[in-house]
């Protein structure tokens, strides 16, 4: 009725004082991956792993050669990471290497180079801190035309292109580092539990493919198939040789041609685009492939937003931020990508497996 008080909501004691405890907690949880960071470039993951796996505080001051005055603040970082399930704690005062931290050791190969430590310093660089902390005056922004990602607003750039490396060529390498390092990871899972995927497959073109590691993975578990490598012609470059037993690297642009295959591969490459550019690839891959009942088909490896619950949804929500952030892409849920693929021109899908936070996707024309 007008004119009526609003009642106000009073939390209780017990409301408020958890109130309190998680304002905190989201307020101060940046200086995670700040800490992260630290030990990433002091080189704790890597000091503890030669160490025999496990160490103490005072070892690693030792092993990192550190002042010794910097002992009890070392300790305390190493806490906080555990807490944050960076490192194992144990009971003798030592920190040990969990699987989170394993891949952060020089040197570690796990499916490929699975070390992570370049996506650590790229995501915790004072760019995309600068440009997330630019997102409410880009929100208040009305742009003209294509709007452009707050990390283009704030630095004038954009990640993988030609003005970063005229911004800060050191970024720009770090920037692909973490890519290849981020693209790599999780191949072998997929090889491993999704052999359905392959079986009968003779040919394959994996589009941004990089420098073949995932080609020379899928060749290396599947003999019998022959592998094409896309990629736009600055990456293409730096690979040598032109072509490697089953598997041959191609400079193009997906968005214009993708080289005739069996089967095509789009592992973590459409999240980076926006609908329209995903339709546009989607729509050369399609034309790339034989139809369904020759075996025709497209392999999308990436998040489905809401496909998991608990903290790896959370994961999944984060990586769509990371994605409004620096780039123009996003992630998608299993509606969205039903919406692309049809607009695409394609008949049907099916999510043929779960792995971790992102899910294995067949597409057919």
């Amino acid at each position: 009725m007008a004119g009526q008080a609003e009642k106000v909501f009073v939390p209780t004691d017990t409301e408020l004082l958890q109130a309190q405890s998680d304002l905190w907690r989201h307020t101060l949880c940046y200086l995670t991956p700040m800490a992260l960071r630290c030990a990433v470039d002091l080189g704790v993951p890597t000091a503890i792993h030669r160490l025999g796996g496990a160490a103490s505080p005072s070892e690693l001051v030792a092993a990192l050669s550190l002042p010794t005055s910097k002992l009890p603040f070392l300790a305390r970082l190493l806490r906080q990471l555990a807490t944050a399930g960076v490192f194992s704690a144990t009971d003798a005062g030592t920190y040990r290497l969990n699987p989170l931290s394993y891949l952060l050791v020089d040197g570690v190969r796990i499916d490929g180079d699975a070390s992570q430590t370049a996506l650590v310093r790229a995501a915790a660089s004072r760019y995309y801190v600068e440009a997330a902390m630019g997102l409410a005056d880009w929100f208040r922004k009305d742009f003209d035309g294509a709007v452009p990602s707050p990390f283009e607003d704030v630095h004038g750039a954009a990640i993988f292109e030609e003005s970063m490396v005229l911004l800060d060529p050191e970024m720009d390498q770090l920037l692909h580092d973490a890519l290849a390092a981020h693209d790599h990871m999780g191949i072998g899972p997929v090889l491993r539990q999704c052999h359905e995927l392959f079986d009968g497959l003779e040919s394959l073109t994996d589009c941004g493919g990089g420098d073949g590691t995932t080609a020379r993975s899928i060749v290396e578990a599947y003999p019998h198939i022959t592998c094409t490598v896309l990629d736009l012609p600055k990456v293409m470059d730096k690979v040598l040789p032109a072509e490697e037993g089953a598997v041959k690297y191609v400079s193009g642009d997906l968005f214009h041609v993708v080289p005739p295959a069996q089967a095509v591969l789009l592992k973590l490459v459409l999240h980076f685009w926006s609908d329209e550019d995903c339709v546009k690839i989607l729509a050369q891959c399609k034309k790339a492939v034989p139809p369904r009942d020759a075996g025709g088909k497209v392999i999308v490896i990436d998040i489905v937003l809401g496909s998991v619950s608990g903290p790896m949804l959370e994961t999944q929500h984060l990586m769509d931020m990371v994605m409004l952030v620096v780039t123009r892409g996003r992630q998608r849920d299993e509606k969205d990508w039903s919406e692309i693929f049809v607009k695409a021109g394609f008949s049907g899908y099916k999510i043929v497996k779960k792995l971790g936070a992102r899910a294995v996707i067949e597409v057919y024309p």
